[in-house]
């Protein structure tokens, strides 16, 4: 078997069931299997699971294991010469697996390889390629440096662009692909480390057994991101955890990098948490594509559109756009979302087979599940 796509899931249900039916898409064409593990949901994600998807395997853990000791699990059932790591709130392109596949890419020396991600209003995420958060670099990080100048630009990899691919140090664990020979030899994630770390930690494990880890521009994926995660007190906690966790495994004990450590930690959670806070917008309209001339009745003006070829964005409009997955490839709608972001457009995916509507405004919030009448 090729390749093994390990999916943890904790109470998104419906962020899982898209992101599953995007993967079976992208597997068509490829000798592959899907392992779904999910973390003691208090949603009927595992009901939903065994309903719709019956050939995927589903991990029932009984209680919520983390990030790290999920995926482990998943992985040791894992049959694939290659897995890839997924968050169940992402988005793949038919394509994406078989161009990362695609031997050219895969050297001896190759470690982890992640791809163009973006949010669910088709802006790019500067974290889908890291560089190793030296002290220093963490630094520059949290108190936004990087902004100033590409010298302070290591945390993101500016020496890319969103649209070069080429090495990097950290790849996100939203989305990563390696071989299962060298996730085994590494050891996997690192189960002392509950989360927000270990991505980082396993990239950086790859590095020190000589491999090379790289950013691949030339497929994209979707992580609408903030749906995985409740920035709240906890999270603030965890993620101090877990920076601490990472600096006493990789880097030498200082007391003066300790003290801009917990400051800038600190900063940069309070700054998180606020900017999570969930941000109203008004529909004016909403244009539907879809080939099957698709009506929802949602209250406001409905365009239908059956091409994309036919859009024209009325700038004075804040307006939704509902893609309609049946009659669309997940390619041509992220390629869409990719080339038409604008502050007044959103978007919506349609799932016909539990008749909901699914997305993201931006990058921090929950995301939004609007269920339609039968």
């Amino acid at each position: 078997m090729q390749l093994s796509v390990i999916i943890l899931n904790y109470n998104v249900r419906f962020f899982l069931e898209q992101c599953v039916l995007s993967v079976q898409k992208a597997l068509e064409n490829i000798d592959g299997e899907i392992i779904v593990i999910d973390n003691n949901s208090s949603d009927d994600s595992c009901a939903m699971m065994k309903q719709l998807f019956p050939n995927v395997k589903l991990i029932e853990n009984k209680q919520n294991l983390g990030f790290p000791e999920g995926n482990n699990i998943g992985v040791a059932q894992a049959r694939g010469e290659y897995i890839c790591i997924l968050n169940p709130d992402t988005v793949v392109a038919e394509d994406t697996f078989i161009k990362i596949l695609d031997t050219k890419n895969w050297q001896p020396n190759t470690g982890i390889i992640g791809c163009k991600l973006i949010d669910g209003t088709g802006n790019f995420l500067p974290e889908s390629k890291r560089g190793v958060p030296t002290p220093w670099v963490a630094f520059t990080k949290i108190f936004g440096l990087y902004k100033i100048s590409n010298f302070f630009g290591k945390y993101y990899a500016q020496h890319l662009t969103e649209n070069q691919s080429g090495k990097v140090d950290i790849l996100v664990g939203a989305f990563m692909v390696m071989k299962l020979e060298l996730y085994n030899e590494i050891g996997g994630f690192d189960e002392n480390c509950f989360m927000y770390s270990d991505d980082i930690d396993l990239s950086y494990m790859a590095l020190k057994k000589g491999k090379t880890n790289y950013y691949f521009h030339e497929t994209t994926v979707i992580h609408y991101k903030g749906e995985s995660t409740i920035r709240d007190e906890k999270y603030m906690k965890r993620f101090q955890e877990a920076m601490n966790f990472f600096y006493t495994k990789h880097f030498k004990k200082s007391v003066v990098f300790d003290f801009f450590m917990k400051i800038g930690v600190f900063v940069f959670s309070f700054i998180k948490k606020n900017q999570s806070k969930e941000i109203k917008r008004t529909i004016d309209e909403y244009i539907i594509f879809s080939k099957d001339s698709l009506q929802l009745d949602l209250n406001k003006k409905e365009t239908i559109l059956n091409d994309f070829s036919e859009f024209k964005n009325n700038v004075n409009l804040n307006t939704e756009i509902i893609f309609d997955t049946k009659s669309f490839s997940y390619k041509k709608i992220i390629d869409f979302m990719n080339s038409n972001k604008s502050k007044n457009l959103t978007f919506k995916n349609y799932i016909s087979n539990s008749n909901y509507l699914i997305g993201s405004n931006n990058s921090i919030d929950r995301g939004e599940i609007i269920t339609l009448k039968n």
